[in-house]
């Protein structure tokens, strides 16, 4: 079971109210769709009232509230977490690994990525190596963060031909995932990455598309050639360990036949047996 520090603890109408006004719903919004009346809830909230396990379940299942805050959020009404956070490596989630590793060997040869919440990696399978290519060893040490890697001047930036379309993506996407969940660790990391000397355009500002894309692509250079590709996330469903529960896929594709010949012809390369020297 995850642990909860008492630092974290405050009153759970404090937890309520944040989140409620984070998804930006009102009492009445909120009071209706859980089903009780706005009175009982503005009474849970300043403290007048004290909700029981259930009430705190249902309110936080409307309020869309991340497994991990709910058990906080359980622990500052006086009730014990209920969702464990088991490590991915133990043998409670073979299961889980296996489905993973299924889906990345599955997605070859093009690259896929399995993140945690922070974006650190936490599995990949062999395409998703030419994203490593020529990165210092200081943005390849565990844990590896994908996003780091991705944006910083001597990572993956260096190779990106659309860079400041692509920064600007990616730091709008981490700004609404900081905004969803107002986890103080990915909020330094928001600004680590916002303030990257050198990278282009500030992280907040978007250019405006071009050409006729429908995506916003990754351009890269590798090996001497422009490869294109876009990406989609997979995550979990109906997840009851905060571990799992915070794993997403990100698996990309080519986004013209070019790229996808490329990759094609490096896996038969990987496949393909030493020649005798």
């Amino acid at each position: 079971m995850t642990t909860v520090s008492l630092a974290d603890v405050r009153p759970v109408g404090d937890h309520l109210r944040e989140w409620r006004r984070r998804r930006r719903m009102s009492q009445l919004e909120l009071a209706a769709e859980a089903d009780v009346s706005t009175r009982h809830l503005s009474f849970l909230e300043t403290g007048r009232s004290a909700p029981s396990r259930e009430m705190v379940l249902r309110l936080a299942e409307h309020l869309d509230v991340p497994l991990r805050d709910r058990n906080l959020m359980l622990v500052a009404a006086g009730y014990a977490p209920v969702y464990a956070e088991t490590p991915i490596e133990e043998p409670r989630m073979d299961a889980v690994r296996a489905a993973l590793r299924q889906v990345l060997a599955g997605h070859e040869p093009y690259p896929a990525v399995v993140v945690d919440r922070f974006w650190n990696l936490v599995e990949s399978n062999e395409a998703a190596g030419l994203f490593l290519q020529g990165a210092p060893a200081e943005l390849l040490r565990p844990p590896l963060n994908v996003l780091r890697l991705s944006m910083h001047p001597a990572g993956m930036a260096r190779n990106v031909v659309n860079l400041p379309e692509w920064r600007a993506h990616m730091i709008g996407r981490l700004r609404r995932h900081v905004a969803l969940t107002g986890d103080a660790a990915l909020t330094a990391l928001y600004r680590e990455l916002r303030d990257y000397p050198d990278a282009g355009p500030p992280g907040d500002a978007f250019p405006p598309p071009a050409g006729n894309e429908v995506l916003v692509p990754l351009r890269m250079r590798v090996d001497g050639r422009e490869l294109s590709f876009f990406s989609t996330i997979a995550t979990f469903g109906s997840p009851l360990d905060i571990t799992v529960a915070e794993l997403a896929i990100e698996s990309f594709y080519p986004a013209d036949a070019a790229t996808g010949e490329f990759l094609r012809e490096g896996a038969a390369a990987r496949r393909r047996p030493p020649a005798d020297g």
